[in-house]
């Protein structure tokens, strides 16, 4: 990264004209020198129709080249990019689309009636047109009269992103130019990439690690970003193979669904060299599966108001429960959940966080950041007494039965270790003698025992061999597979809305 923060405009260097920048697993390549000449003919395109510095372009797609070429356009016209989940419903869709108020809705070949669909639930309904050479690229649709250009600054917002909703509706956070500097200057400080690097985009765009998790990294050094349209276990494995994939970034359910894989064991992985984890916890099994494949996981932690990188495990960590530590130019703190007091030493309680690289707050909403620049991230850590911390849940997640806080994290950890469950998931719910009890949602790995009621017993029994009494789930309700959000996330909003209905 340069010494000091550019707008990421100004990211792409022009020695690497000739290299590839940008590839599908199809085939289909972008080099550095068509990127370029590509981002300033769109830029110019959507000033000249009538899109004013400030103004957001959204866009409806899955994970396509094109919308890297229009994020860098939006960045040297000053304009925001909304990237909106392709997963949404249409009601989904038209409350972000109401909320964000964007100039301009772009879309793929696959989600044209998606985007009309949310369109019309909208009052003001902005143009529509297809993303791409074929489309946008070719005309933009006119919105008014032509802007002049103005200059872009590093304080300017350049993405708008919206969060899974884990807390509650969906908030609008932007990220600026700045922030989207300093999250990426970190991540190069821990984790540098080069120009022989090729990352693998597979993490849905509408997700802040799609952009500041590699891929505007590796185009700021002149690497190689291959663009999975999908995660698809199978093709994952197969892209990796064949194009000597050396950089991958997801969740734990893509590491968890590429280790089930029949090809897993088989598949030629050599060439990784970087293998990142985030977005929920990591369970030390499934460390301990990629680990006999040779490959360690690097275990990070991030939130979408934080740019996202905020911890990650330190390298040559082999703890099977390794601790995180904080990236350069990222400054935490734990606050005590009952008291609101800043525990020094080791301990449990929220997770603070504050840098360059943390968000100014919510889009059209109160700003939740401290004056003195703090934001509580709801999530629940322990740190150490060498300062590692692990993270343990969300304190929204915490319930309490019996007097006792219990932390779903942790059960949900205990119920992984069952070599019948697959994935686990577990919410808190009144109850009338404990005042909230646990309910665990698992998918078994043998699907034909959905209702057989011994695989639940044997489950929870296991549970009380490994669990505190108060701790072991009241129920365990089984599932073919667990909802999630659109960043692959578990969705408990969804399951307590099952158990309520």
């Amino acid at each position: 990264m340069t010494a000091t923060p550019v707008p990421v405009g100004e990211w792409l260097d022009p020695a690497n004209g000739e290299r590839v920048a940008l590839q599908t697993p199809e085939g289909e390549q972008i080099h550095y020198a068509s990127l370029a000449e590509r981002v300033d003919r769109l830029a110019g395109g959507l000033l000249d129709a009538g899109l004013h510095h400030g103004d957001r372009v959204a866009t409806l797609c899955h994970n396509n080249p094109d919308q890297v070429v229009l994020l860098f356009a939006c960045a040297r016209a000053g304009l925001v990019l909304v990237p909106l989940s392709w997963r949404a419903t249409a009601v989904e869709a038209a409350a972000m689309l109401a909320d964000a108020e964007p100039g301009l809705l772009l879309h793929d070949s696959g989600r044209a009636a998606q985007a009309r669909a949310s369109c019309e639930l909208v009052a003001a309904r902005p143009p529509t047109a297809l993303l791409g050479a074929q489309g946008v690229e070719d005309a933009v649709p006119s919105v008014g009269s032509a802007a002049p250009a103005e200059a872009v600054s590093v304080d300017d917002d350049l993405l708008l992103l919206y969060t899974s909703g884990s807390s509650g509706r969906p908030k609008g956070v932007p990220l600026t130019h700045g922030n989207c500097w300093w999250t990426n200057a970190s991540l190069a400080d821990r984790m540098p990439l080069t120009v022989d690097d090729v990352v693998l985009l597979v993490l849905p765009q509408f997700h802040v690690a799609a952009w500041n998790v590699q891929p505007l990294l590796a185009l700021h050094v002149g690497a190689r970003v291959v663009v999975m349209e999908t995660f698809d276990p199978g093709r994952m494995l197969d892209v990796v193979e064949g194009l000597r994939v050396t950089c991958v970034m997801g969740v734990p359910a893509t590491y968890q669904t590429l280790a089930a894989h029949p090809g897993f064991g088989t598949a030629d992985l050599s060439s990784l060299r970087l293998v990142v984890a985030g977005g929920a916890a990591v369970d030390p099994a499934l460390l301990s599966t990629w680990a006999r494949r040779g490959h360690r996981l690097t275990v990070g932690y991030g939130l979408t108001e934080a740019g996202p990188n905020t911890l990650c495990s330190r390298p040559g960590d082999a703890d099977p429960d390794p601790a995180l530590a904080p990236y350069r130019d990222v400054e935490v703190a734990v606050r005590d959940v009952a008291t609101g007091e800043m525990l020094t030493g080791s301990g449990r309680g929220e997770l603070l966080v504050r840098g360059p690289a943390v968000f100014a707050g919510y889009w059209r909403e109160p700003s939740p950041v401290r004056p003195d620049g703090w934001f509580a991230t709801g999530d629940l850590v322990e740190r150490d007494t060498s300062g590692g911390l692990r993270v343990r849940g969300r304190a929204g997640d915490m319930f309490v039965s019996g007097g006792e806080n219990v932390a779903p994290a942790e059960v949900e950890s205990a119920l992984l270790q069952d070599p019948d469950i697959t994935a686990a998931a577990v919410v808190g719910v009144p109850d009338a003698r404990w005042g909230e009890a646990g309910v665990a949602f698992v998918v078994l790995r043998d699907a034909g025992n959905l209702a057989d009621p011994s695989a639940v017993e044997r489950i929870r029994s296991r549970a009380r061999d490994r669990l505190a009494g108060f701790k072991v789930p009241r129920e365990v309700v089984v599932l073919a597979e667990l909802p999630t959000t659109g960043s692959g996330k578990i969705d408990k909003p969804a399951l307590r809305a099952r158990l309520e209905a």
